[in-house]
C-alpha cells in the first residue's frame, strides 16, 4: 500500500500541497477534504461583495485543479492523533466517515473571531467565504432599498451608515470597495442624498494596516479620507445591538450594517487538538512545518504559527501559504524516503492593499512604498497572474474592464422566505 496522505482544507495551502504531491514520482495515496468543492481566491472577495467581480469568477472547482488526488466534500469534525484517523461529516449524505492516514496535513485556515462581544455574532457580517460576500452584497443593496422608502431623515441616515470594524487588509479593502459601490449606485436612488451615506472604518489600534510599516497605514488613511470614508482609530467595540455599535469609550455609532474583520481564530477542529497552540489559537510548528511531538502531522497557512530563522513568526498570508506548500510536500516525501527535511525560509516579495477607485498602497523592494494608481495597478496585475485557471483570468479581466465603462449592478437576488414576518409562498411557475 502506498503511504496515505490526508490533506484537510481546500485553501491556498491545501490545494498547493496536493498539486506538489501529484508531481512526485513516489507512489502516494493522496486525499483532500474540503467543505466546498471549489478553491476560493480570497483576495478578491471584497470586489465580489460590492459587485465589481461576478461571484463564480473567483472560484475554481477542486476536481478540475487536482486530477490524481481523491477529493471528498465534507466538514472535519474530530481528529484522533493517536489512532491516526480523522472523522469527516458529509453534508450531502448526512453521515460521518473515518479516514485513516500516514501523514496528515492541516490546512484548515481560520474563521472570524468576535471575541465574545455582546451582539456582534448576531449583528455583524463576516467576509471570509463566498457566502459571506454574496450576503454582504445583498445587504448593501437592501439598505439602499429600505432607505428609499424609510420615513424620516434620521432613519435613512442610520440605514445608510456602513461600519467596517478592523483596519487590517480585509477591512481596509472592504471599506474602499463599499465606498466605490456607493459612488456608483447612489444615482439610481433619486430619493436619497449622497451626504446621508457614511462609510466608517473602525480600528482599535493607533493606525491602519499594522502588518505594514507605519507610513503605509498613514498613506492609506489619507487616501481613504479623501474619498469620504471616516477613519476612526484607537476605538474598540464593546457591543452591538439593533441600533448600531457601542464603543468602549461610551460613544455610539448608529448603523444597520456592520462588517466584522477585526480578528481571526483557527478552525474548531484545530483548536481541539492536544498540541501546542499560540495565543491566537494557531498550531505552533517546527521550522520544517511538522507539528512537534506528533510524527506524521504537518500544518501550514492560517492555522499554523511558523518560526522565522532570526526570530519571530511568518505572517499568515496567502503569499506565504503558497510558498509553504511545496516545501511541506517535499518534506513529506523526504520523511517517507528517510531523508532529512528542510526548514521554511522565505523573504516576502512585498505586501499590497487595494483601496478602490484605482487607489492602493504597496510595499515593494524591501520596504519602499508605492501609492496611488501604480500600487492599485500592481495589485491587480499580481493577483490576476495568481488567479488559478486561464478562463478565470479572462473572466475577471473582463469584469474589471466592464466596471470601467458601466455602473455597479444593483440587482438583488432575493431568497424565498428571507424577509421576516412574511410566509413563504409556493412557486406557481412551470
Amino acid at each position: 500500500m502506498p503511504p496515505r496522505v490526508l490533506i484537510l482544507g481546500g485553501g491556498f495551502g491545501g490545494i498547493n500541497v496536493a498539486r506538489a504531491l501529484e508531481r512526485a514520482r513516489t507512489p502516494l495515496d493522496v486525499t483532500l477534504v474540503s467543505r466546498d468543492n471549489y478553491a476560493l481566491f480570497t483576495p478578491m472577495l471584497p470586489e465580489v461583495a460590492t459587485g465589481g467581480i461576478e461571484t463564480r469568477h473567483i472560484v475554481q472547482p477542486i476536481r478540475a485543479e487536482l486530477r490524481k488526488t481523491r477529493f471528498i466534500l465534507g466538514e472535519v469534525e474530530t481528529i484522533d492523533l493517536e489512532r491516526r484517523v480523522a472523522c469527516v461529516h458529509h453534508p450531502l449524505l448526512g453521515m460521518p466517515s473515518h479516514l485513516a492516514y500516514d501523514h496528515l496535513v492541516l490546512a484548515l485556515g481560520a474563521c472570524s473571531n468576535t471575541f465574545g462581544l455582546p451582539g456582534v455574532e448576531e449583528r455583524a457580517l463576516q467576509l471570509k467565504t463566498l457566502d459571506d460576500a454574496v450576503r454582504l452584497r445583498n445587504e448593501l443593496i437592501r439598505m439602499f432599498e429600505l432607505a428609499e422608502v424609510a420615513a424620516g431623515e434620521n432613519e435613512r441616515r442610520r440605514l445608510l451608515c456602513f461600519a467596517v470594524v478592523g483596519g487590517g487588509f480585509t477591512g481596509v479593502e472592504a471599506a474602499g470597495e463599499i465606498q466605490e459601490l456607493v459612488d456608483s449606485v447612489i444615482a439610481f436612488y433619486p430619493g436619497l442624498r449622497k451626504s446621508w451615506v457614511r462609510v466608517i472604518l473602525l480600528e482599535g489600534a493607533a493606525r491602519l494596516l499594522p502588518e505594514l510599516p507605519e507610513p503605509f497605514g498613514v498613506s492609506a488613511r489619507k487616501m481613504l479620507q479623501r474619498r469620504g470614508i471616516e477613519v476612526i482609530t484607537n476605538e474598540q467595540v464593546a457591543a452591538a445591538d439593533a441600533a448600531g455599535i457601542l464603543l468602549r469609550s461610551g460613544k455610539r455609532i448608529d448603523c444597520q450594517l456592520i462588517v466584522w474583520s477585526a480578528g481571526a481564530r483557527p478552525s474548531p477542529a484545530v483548536a481541539q487538538l492536544p498540541v501546542e497552540h499560540s495565543r491566537h489559537g494557531a498550531i505552533v510548528v517546527n521550522a520544517d512545518l511538522s507539528v512537534p511531538g506528533v510524527p506524521g502531522v504537518w500544518a501550514l497557512g492560517d492555522c499554523a504559527q511558523i518560526p522565522k530563522p532570526g526570530g519571530g513568526w511568518y505572517p499568515p498570508t496567502a503569499q506565504h501559504a503558497i510558498r509553504e506548500a511545496p516545501l511541506l510536500a517535499r518534506n513529506i516525501l523526504a520523511t517517507i524516503r528517510g531523508e532529512p527535511t528542510k526548514p521554511f525560509v522565505y523573504t516576502s516579495l512585498g505586501m499590497m492593499v487595494s483601496l478602490g477607485q484605482r487607489q492602493g498602497v504597496a510595499e515593494v523592494l524591501r520596504g519602499r512604498m508605492l501609492t496611488g494608481f501604480p500600487a492599485w495597478f500592481l495589485w491587480r496585475t499580481y493577483y490576476l497572474i495568481q488567479l488559478p485557471g486561464l478562463d478565470r483570468k479572462i473572466r475577471v479581466a473582463l469584469d474589471w474592464t466592464l466596471s470601467l465603462l458601466f455602473r455597479r449592478d444593483i440587482a438583488r437576488l432575493r431568497i424565498s422566505g428571507e424577509y421576516p414576518g412574511r410566509p413563504v409562498q409556493p412557486s406557481t411557475s412551470c
